[in-house]
């Protein structure tokens, strides 16, 4: 998990290095605003159609050969990337197809990657695991902003993208010497294959997983169509994903919302939003160690969390000064970053093992979806509103469908509860008396013993 880890902070220096300049990159040779933005679109189109497709991939191919191929096939494409753009040979056919190219590939890296990770230790520890990644992602974001600078200043624009492609090999080259945990002397499922090994009886490392199925029983249509069907069917994660995507559009675009808040009516300078934007990462690091603690979050959690950060979102609009607003921004950031992390954690671990990589490929589709409408509809709303109106009313409008959300799931508990109570006592009261040998009796009502209850805890469990 330390190799696994520290590969991964060298992959998102890499992909933040080559981010930080990109859109500029690409605006430099259109010169036109609107072509930046289709080459984005034409990057995440692939997650939003091919999305279920990619996690059906991750459940039928074994884990660690699946990360391995995309992250080489990844750093190929950025290498590809940066010899053009040293020759001075792109142009905007290929910048789309190698868009194009990236966004399809991710659609498998990314769950692939995650799953991962996750199967690197003990199950008890995996909710640690997906926080450090938080930290680990947060950190690479910071440390890459600041590199790219440094790189495109000495070496030039190509050398950002050159970086990136040896960051993805960083990772490719760590991935074959992988493990996954193995202890007790259990039995755990890895990967796709979805068999049960047995382990040693002192714990340690196992061998390379056991061989997945068939492609043709395992890859198809139908087991991307299993997965979206396990999703529809599953509350607790219908209910992350109404909760993620509210937050989502009317919140943590903070690059839009807080920068015209800082530049407007707090008259402050890019220097002053920089400094907003360092607190928010390091609030977010913050709150992923924190996040690590929570042994088994679940959704109540995650909206709690969510519905706090919104509120402080809420009054950050209406901060009068930077001061009081990096104040608000503090916490924001630390609740917000405990909340995405336990939800990523109830994403990655409520589903069964062979299901996990379709139940992401859902999640990144979804994603995908909110993260292209969530923009435009955010800047109609600071249209109308201003940037001060989009943050006060958007942090509202998150807690009012959360505290919605929560007030139906009690009632329908409630409701739920109450049937059962009734039909357990009709089940108690009304037995059949036994008939003797050769006679026919009718049913008749017995006495209700009331010192046999029915036992409620147990049997509510799944409602819960």
């Amino acid at each position: 998990m330390r190799w696994w880890s520290a590969a991964n902070l060298v992959s998102n220096v890499g992909t933040w290095m080559q981010l930080t300049v990109q859109n500029l990159l690409v605006l430099h040779i259109t010169g036109s605003a609107a072509t930046t933005g289709l080459s984005l679109a034409v990057q995440a189109a692939p997650g939003l159609l091919m999305g279920l497709f990619g996690g059906a991939v991750v459940d039928a191919w074994p884990r660690r050969l699946t990360a391995a191929v995309s992250q080489a096939v990844l750093g190929l494409v950025a290498f590809v990337t940066a010899a053009l753009v040293a020759f001075d040979l792109l142009n905007v056919a290929s910048l789309m197809a190698l868009a194009a190219v990236t966004g399809l590939v991710a659609t498998v890296d990314a769950p692939a990657c995650a799953l991962l990770g996750n199967d690197l230790v003990p199950p008890s520890d995996v909710p640690s695991a997906i926080a450090l990644g938080s930290v680990v992602s947060s950190a690479g974001r910071l440390i890459g902003v600041a590199c790219a600078g440094v790189a495109v200043g000495a070496l030039g624009t190509a050398a950002a993208y050159a970086a990136n492609g040896l960051s993805f090999l960083c990772v490719t080259a760590v991935i074959p010497f992988l493990r996954p945990y193995a202890g007790g002397g259990g039995l755990r499922p890895y990967g796709g294959g979805g068999g049960l090994r047995p382990h040693a009886a002192g714990g340690g490392a196992t061998a390379a997983p056991d061989p997945p199925a068939p492609r043709r029983e395992r890859f198809s249509g139908a087991g991307a169509r299993d997965g979206l069907a396990f999703f529809a069917g599953r509350p607790r994660l219908v209910a992350l994903t109404v909760i993620t995507a509210v937050s989502a559009v009317f919140g943590r675009n903070y690059g839009l919302t807080l920068a015209v808040l800082v530049t407007g009516p707090l008259a402050g300078s890019s220097q002053d939003f920089g400094a907003v934007a360092t607190v928010l990462a390091v609030g977010g690091i913050a709150g992923a160690v924190l996040a690590g603690r929570m042994r088994r979050p679940s959704v109540r959690t995650v909206g709690a969390l969510a519905a706090a950060g919104a509120l402080l979102q809420a009054v950050a609009g209406l901060s009068p000064g930077l001061v009081p607003l990096l104040v608000l921004v503090a916490p924001m950031a630390v609740v917000e970053s405990v909340s995405d992390t336990a939800g990523a954690t109830v994403l990655q671990t409520d589903p069964p093992p062979g299901m996990r990589g379709r139940v992401l490929g859902v999640w990144r589709t979804a994603q995908t979806a909110w993260g292209l409408a969530g923009p435009p509809l955010l800047g109609l709303l600071m249209e109308w509103a201003g940037p001060r109106g989009a943050l006060v009313a958007g942090g509202l409008i998150i807690a009012a469908v959360i505290g919605a959300g929560t007030l139906v799931h009690a009632r329908r508990t409630a409701f739920r509860r109450t049937a059962f109570r009734r039909t357990a006592f009709r089940r108690t009261a009304f037995r059949r008396v036994p008939a003797p040998p050769g006679d026919v009796v009718p049913v008749e009502t017995a006495a209700v013993d009331r010192a046999a209850k029915p036992v409620l805890s147990e049997d509510l469990s799944p409602i819960g």
